[in-house]
């Protein structure tokens, strides 16, 4: 199959996922998750993704549904839709998953993944990260990587914004 038919099939529903892990685990593969906006992909983002990726042998992302997104970043947010964040990730090589939430936070999509690893970025720590207790409890750990300063959606925005001003 050539891999640009494979790219749909990197998003999942919930269940399809589940099944998806379960099989990935059956082969003795362990499973990273990470989660975010992702809204302007950025090289903050490759760099996070491709640390994330180094964590396990599969890489699971959470991605912000909209109205998750709009809740979060404000009225004006997302610039991209979720569908088309989706694809654009799906796209990315280190990307084995990618899966769509509704939630304010990742903690239900975790715990229904229950992964082996959590990674998150620098601006985090293990107390403030979502569904960590309960990875660790499960004898999972817990990643923070360093973040790329200098790069940010909310900054690429006011940078364009500035730029027609």
């Amino acid at each position: 199959m050539k891999a640009i038919e494979a790219i749909p099939k990197k998003i999942f529903n919930l269940s399809d996922l589940q099944r998806q892990i379960a099989a990935w685990r059956v082969s003795g593969k362990t499973i990273a998750f990470t989660n975010g906006c992702f809204d302007i992909l950025h090289e903050g983002h490759i760099f996070s993704l491709n640390q994330a990726a180094k964590e396990a042998d599969f890489l699971v992302l959470g991605v912000n549904s909209d109205a998750s997104v709009k809740k979060l970043k404000g009225p004006d947010r997302p610039v991209n839709n979720e569908k088309s964040r989706s694809l654009i990730l799906s796209n990315l090589e280190v990307v084995d998953a990618v899966i769509i939430f509704n939630e304010d936070t990742p903690l239900e999509l975790i715990l229904a993944l229950m992964p082996d690893v959590i990674v998150k970025g620098g601006d985090y720590t293990i107390e403030q990260i979502v569904g960590a207790k309960e990875v660790m409890a499960n004898g999972g750990r817990v990643v923070i990587n360093p973040i790329v300063e200098g790069f940010s959606t909310t900054g690429i925005i006011q940078q364009i914004k500035s730029s027609y001003s």
